[in-house]
């Protein structure tokens, strides 16, 4: 796999660089993914709404937008072998004590504590990825979409493995068990980067505003929030819909998520050298991904507009469309994002790729907050096929606007060119 993925050979610091990231997107991953199947259940047992728990899973994202802008700016001054280091720490910690929150009283108590614990624990989070983007990318300057398609791999694996993970162990041993099994796992990965990360040079800094206000990041940043906000719908309503109308169990949910993550993990190498061996393509292969997500959720429900009866192999297949859609839409992304920044010269080095992988990290995040909070208040007012109808909706606006975006500044670039031939051909 190394050797298809990366032709040239790679360094001992590089290939230890990539165990370390593949540490911790897997075990990261893995953390995650195991609430999807039975914490929503769990928490309506408490009397929780299903808008509150679209909140519980959206604060989660909402601080790691805040911590991703902050970190990503202050990487330098902080380290990021630290940074990694010190976020793993605590997101392992947060998971395990997470895992405890069925003994305290139902109601206001439970939510409350299920608030701050999740975001201490995003904080953490948003410290090891954006620390770990940068590092990546530093690390692998030539091949960034190739690297990330490679660890998506990972990612893959971690999505994969933690639904039915915890949903086994969930019955089996009850609420407790994923969470403490799944934050030891994650604790496990902090002595090892600790011995193989190597500790960053410092480099000059340069501005979030700056980076902010080129019009080609902001294009690429309405195709990132447009992706998360579709996963993080799915985090928080999918596993009451698929309970509710598709009669399966809290086991069969977490195999029913492998249809989302598993075409995702296959598909993110191929993706990640076609990004970094055809980079002009990368344009297209993020606007095509993501009209093709948004047709996607409109038959995930499917919308009762076209009078089709929930199925369960309609569910399946439309997951396996968006696992697949959703990869070829984000393994370009951070690379073009890095691309986008050294064209306006800003520096090749670790406090740019900070900033972009905060920047990356932040609108990630946003997405993720806007998904299951505004996905889980129309759930609750309507219901699952809209919501998903809604979120298609939602894909396919910031796709078009971003597609216009592209056509517009392909005509630019094509007058200007026709221009200087124009020109030349005057002198002679």
């Amino acid at each position: 796999m190394l050797a298809l993925c990366f032709p040239t050979k790679m360094s001992r610091h590089q290939i230890l660089t990539l165990i370390a990231m593949a540490s911790i997107n897997f075990s990261s991953m893995i953390c995650y993914s195991i609430l999807g199947p039975f914490f929503p259940n769990e928490a309506k047992k408490k009397g929780v709404s299903q808008a509150m728990i679209g909140l519980i899973f959206g604060i989660y994202a909402l601080c790691t937008l805040v911590g991703s802008l902050l970190l990503g700016k202050y990487i330098v001054q902080i380290g990021a072998k630290f940074m990694i280091v010190a976020g793993l720490f605590v997101s392992s910690v947060c998971t395990v004590l997470f895992g405890f929150l069925d003994q305290v009283s139902d109601g206001t108590v439970f939510v409350v504590l299920c608030f701050i614990t999740r975001c201490i624990n995003a904080i953490g989070f948003s410290a090891a990825v954006t620390s770990s983007f940068a590092v990546s990318a530093k690390v692998f300057p030539e091949n960034i979409a190739t690297v990330l398609g490679f660890m998506e791999i990972f990612t893959g694996l971690g999505l994969i493995l933690g639904p039915p993970l915890g949903s086994w162990l969930y019955q089996s041993f009850g609420y407790e068990i994923p969470f403490v099994f799944t934050g030891c796992l994650l604790f496990a990965t902090v002595p090892l980067n600790m011995w193989i990360l190597p500790t960053a040079v410092p480099s000059s800094q340069n501005s979030f505003l700056r980076l902010c206000t080129r019009m080609k990041i902001l294009l690429i940043c309405f195709v990132v929030f447009s992706l998360s906000s579709g996963l993080g719908f799915l985090d928080a309503t999918l596993s009451i819909f698929a309970i509710e109308k598709l009669n399966l169990s809290a086991g069969s949910v977490g195999l029913l998520m492998i249809g989302l993550s598993l075409p995702y993990g296959a598909a993110s190498p191929v993706f990640g050298v076609i990004s970094d061996k055809y980079p002009s393509i990368r344009k297209w292969m993020m606007v095509i991904g993501g009209m093709a997500t948004a047709v996607s959720f409109c038959f995930l429900g499917p919308l009762p507009v076209f009078h089709i009866r929930s199925q369960l192999w309609l569910t399946v297949l439309m997951l396996i469309v968006v696992g697949f859609s959703l990869c070829m839409t984000c393994i370009p992304t951070f690379a073009e994002m890095i691309a986008c920044a050294h064209e306006n010269g800003f520096e090749e080095g670790l406090s740019t790729l900070g900033l972009v992988s905060g920047l990356f990290s932040a609108v990630w995040s946003a997405g993720m907050f806007f998904g299951p909070t505004i996905g889980g208040y129309i759930t609750q007012a309507l219901n699952f096929e809209w919501s998903a109808g809604v979120q298609a909706r939602v894909c396919y606006f910031l796709n078009h606007l971003a597609s216009q975006m592209l056509l517009w500044q392909l005509n630019i670039h094509l007058d200007s060119h026709n221009k200087d031939i124009l020109q030349t051909k005057v002198k002679e």
